[in-house]
């Protein structure tokens, strides 16, 4: 095993920040994501709390797959590629699926948001997508000169100086090191009904995600930018069967980073911030406008009248 560079070391053992949530608050790019789709439903569900979020079977399915391509690859680059192999990823996967639906379950009531032939479907699709993985890992995960930094790797930190009750908090899937380059790889793991089309990747908003896992890693680090790559690791459940091209249940997506798009994500972030919070932490008391899209059908609150104006 080659051994661990020094800044792996310090990051994997760097002492994170602890947030008193009795008179702290943390923010996300969910919460920002969401502001930008539609400030009132921010408003509603953040600010008010009235947050109805329900775990649905496409929720459930993707952190199921997500823990199973982590488990594959911590072992792959922290014990060997054989004993990575030797994992029965099936029914590991089948393990993380039934014990995060059964939770889900128990937390609804003991009520079932899905049934036995749609999970199944799902199941199946999962295990496409793994056997995919095996396959062809070495096509986008390589070990000669790469490291695991870790999964899951939290990024805590004040995102805004003039308000220091307010922090940042995000998780990123996987991190890894090449002591060659001495370069970074941030990589989300998205999982997708058919993969991304063209409308999709141009789609600014999510960009910004990784965007900010860059700039929040670099600045809590202090790692240059440029020495950090992002990417987008999106694996289909479902392939077209009619297409003329050979189709993979794997794509990747690297969306620009540089210092001009860098800066665009962050001073949208920024303005999120100093539009919904006061200096002490505190939401401002502002009425934030409803803004109508196609997203409005799945919005837990569009059917209440009461709380938005569609």
């Amino acid at each position: 095993m080659n051994k661990t560079p020094d800044i792996v070391k310090y990051i994997q053992t760097h002492p994170l920040t602890e947030i008193n949530y009795a008179f702290q608050k943390s923010i996300s790019y969910s919460q920002f994501s969401t502001f930008t789709g539609c400030p009132l439903k921010w408003q509603l569900q953040y600010r008010e709390g009235l947050d109805t979020y329900q775990s649905t079977i496409n929720t459930i399915f993707g952190t199921a797959i997500h823990e199973a391509i982590q488990h594959y690859l911590t072992t792959m680059y922290d014990v060997s590629t054989v004993a990575a192999d030797n994992i029965d990823l099936e029914e590991y996967f089948e393990d993380r699926f039934r014990t995060i639906y059964m939770d889900v379950y128990n937390k609804n009531n003991k009520t079932h948001i899905s049934n036995a032939v749609e999970m199944r479907e799902f199941f199946d699709d999962g295990i496409a997508i793994l056997n995919t993985f095996k396959k062809k890992k070495g096509q986008y995960f390589n070990k000669k000169g790469w490291h695991l930094v870790k999964c899951e790797l939290p990024l805590i930190l004040i995102p805004n100086n003039k308000i220091s009750n307010l922090y940042y908090k995000g998780y990123l899937d996987l991190v890894l090191y090449n002591e060659n380059t001495k370069t970074f790889r941030i990589i989300d793991i998205k999982t997708s009904t058919k993969g991304w089309d063209a409308k999709t990747k141009k789609d600014e908003l999510k960009q910004f995600q990784l965007i900010i896992y860059k700039h929040y890693f670099s600045k809590l680090y202090n790692i240059p930018e440029d020495e950090i790559e992002v990417e987008f690791f999106i694996v289909k459940r479902k392939i077209w069967e009619n297409s003329d091209y050979p189709q993979s249940r794997i794509q990747e997506f690297a969306p620009p980073s540089g210092k001009i798009k860098v800066k665009k994500a962050m001073t949208a972030f920024s303005n999120f911030i100093e539009q919904c919070f006061n200096t002490d932490g505190s939401f401002k008391d502002t009425n934030h406008p409803f803004i109508p899209s196609k997203n409005c059908q799945y919005c837990p609150f569009n059917d209440k009248k009461d709380l938005c104006p569609k």
